[in-house]
């Protein structure tokens, strides 16, 4: 049996993401289905439809997937699997910002496609904005903001810049 890999969440922002590896059904199946095999994007597609490649795409964005290059019959693709086993969580933080995550946390999918889609409309043309400038505009704390960046599929941070991805 291989060794576990243990995924050390000191960062605020990371506790978001564990929250929402799982938080649906097929992102729960996709999750389990690359524990047990490597998997490529079609074939999450065939078992899962669309809903399963935005679950591939949100684990490989919060990094709990490895990828590998793979021959296959349609040539050379990328291949997904799970890179973690475990969790380790390990954060300390002022009351406030911990209200604002579990905050982004509950909040039901509804209420964060309203703040995912303000976000997207702030960044504009550009696609990216300097997140001190987007805390302006949006009138909340970084730690909400990052939180909801988190949990998005259509959003990162790179530096201090948020982009669409």
């Amino acid at each position: 049996m291989p060794a576990s890999r243990i995924k050390v969440v000191g960062d605020i922002g990371d506790l978001i993401s564990v929250f929402h590896a799982c938080d649906t059904e097929v992102k729960k199946k996709v999750f389990m289905e690359l524990s047990k095999r490597w998997c490529t994007v079609e074939e999450i597609e065939q078992l899962y439809g669309k809903e399963g490649i935005e679950a591939l795409r949100y684990l490989e964005k919060i990094k709990l997937v490895e990828t590998q290059w793979v021959t296959t019959p349609k040539g050379v693709v990328k291949s997904y699997h799970t890179y973690y086993d475990l969790f380790q969580i390990n954060i300390s933080l002022p009351i406030i910002e911990a209200a604002e995550v579990i905050r982004v946390i509950t909040m039901s999918d509804m209420e964060f496609e309203i703040w995912e889609n303000k976000i997207i409309e702030l960044l504009g043309e550009k696609k990216s904005m300097f997140l001190g400038d987007l805390v302006e505009k949006l009138g909340v704390s970084q730690t909400m903001l990052r939180g909801l960046i988190r949990r998005s599929t259509r959003l990162d941070i790179r530096g201090m810049i948020v982009e669409v991805i």
